[in-house]
């Protein structure tokens, strides 16, 4: 024969676990009242179990979206099958703030959250428990990861003197233009361009000179180009531009306009003033390019052209 002793002494341990555990722990009942509400949600909302036990869990929350908890609710308490909801999904259930000395950069705690049914003793989904788990750490871990993964793909693809594409990465997206504009028939243009008699530049101020004055023509391309627009450095002092759902006439516009700007810019560098302009050649995608290097030949070639016939121009390929 049990002891009813030891069953009211088992419960009171029970209970306590339950209040101290370092989870947090809310009970509702069908009509998402509040039951159960304990310390370490106590802790965090610096709300007392009288303030919110009976309330209605949206009313007292309102910053909890409503339409979607529901939908997760409703589930458990119709299939009598517990529902799960991770940080990935949502940061947080409750909007806790976040008090941990490792991870402070976070301003909120990130939560992943159970929800358990809990049936009534004829069997029937009386009530769910949630459980709320403090993955901050893991998850600042996590996107800390992430963000240096992020960073070490983004240098792998950038080049370091100019900040735009580096070669490599930049056909890449050439030979994606390519297949689009196959399949779409939307114009796109190509631009390549290089400064004229860069080797004097070097030779007469320097490497280092030459470098800033590389440096200040990538300036001026970033803030002349659209957002749309892609560019990378060929090699050296040669740069290349793809002009997306551009047509030739409006890419020799845009590269008219590059060229200007590049005329007046004087670059000033350990006390010396360097003047330069630039040459560019412009190729509109023709049904006749099946490789994206052909496109690269037909704007090189109106680029040889420009240089050829005086510089500081611009020249657009003609399709034979």
């Amino acid at each position: 024969m049990s002891n009813p002793g030891n069953s009211i002494r088992d419960i009171h341990w029970l209970m306590d676990m339950l209040q101290n555990i370092d989870v947090g722990l809310v009970i509702l009942d069908r009509n998402y009242a509040i039951q159960t509400w304990n310390n370490f949600m106590q802790n965090h909302s610096n709300l007392t179990p009288s303030a919110v036990i009976g309330k209605n869990l949206f009313q007292r929350f309102p910053d909890i979206p409503e339409n979607w908890f529901k939908r997760k609710l409703d589930s458990v308490f119709l299939l009598n099958s517990r529902a799960f909801s991770t940080w990935e999904q949502r940061e947080y259930l409750f909007r806790f703030k976040n008090y941990r000395p490792i991870t402070g950069t976070a301003e909120f705690m990130y939560q992943n959250i159970t929800l358990t049914p809990l049936q009534s003793a004829d069997g029937s989904v009386s009530h769910v428990g949630i459980i709320i788990y403090d993955v901050t750490d893991m998850a600042v871990s996590k996107q800390k990861l992430l963000g240096a993964n992020e960073q070490l793909q983004s240098l792998s693809r950038t080049d370091a003197l100019t900040q735009l594409n580096n070669r490599g990465y930049w056909e890449e997206r050439l030979n994606s233009e390519l297949h689009r504009v196959q399949r779409t028939k939307e114009p796109s243009s190509l631009i390549m361009f290089d400064i004229d008699h860069f080797k004097n530049v070097n030779d007469t101020f320097g490497h280092q000179a030459g470098d800033e004055v590389i440096r200040e023509t990538s300036r001026l391309l970033r803030e002349t180009m659209r957002t749309t627009d892609i560019a990378g450095r060929y090699g050296g002092e040669e740069f290349a531009v793809i002009l997306v759902d551009t047509p030739a006439k409006n890419a020799l516009i845009f590269a008219d306009r590059l060229r200007q700007r590049i005329e007046e810019l004087t670059v000033n560098y350990d006390n010396l003033t360097i003047k330069f302009t630039i040459s560019l050649g412009v190729a509109e995608y023709n049904s006749n390019i099946r490789e994206h290097t052909q496109w690269i030949e037909h704007a090189d070639n109106a680029l040889y052209q420009a240089k050829e016939s005086g510089r500081n121009k611009v020249v657009v390929f003609k399709a034979s």
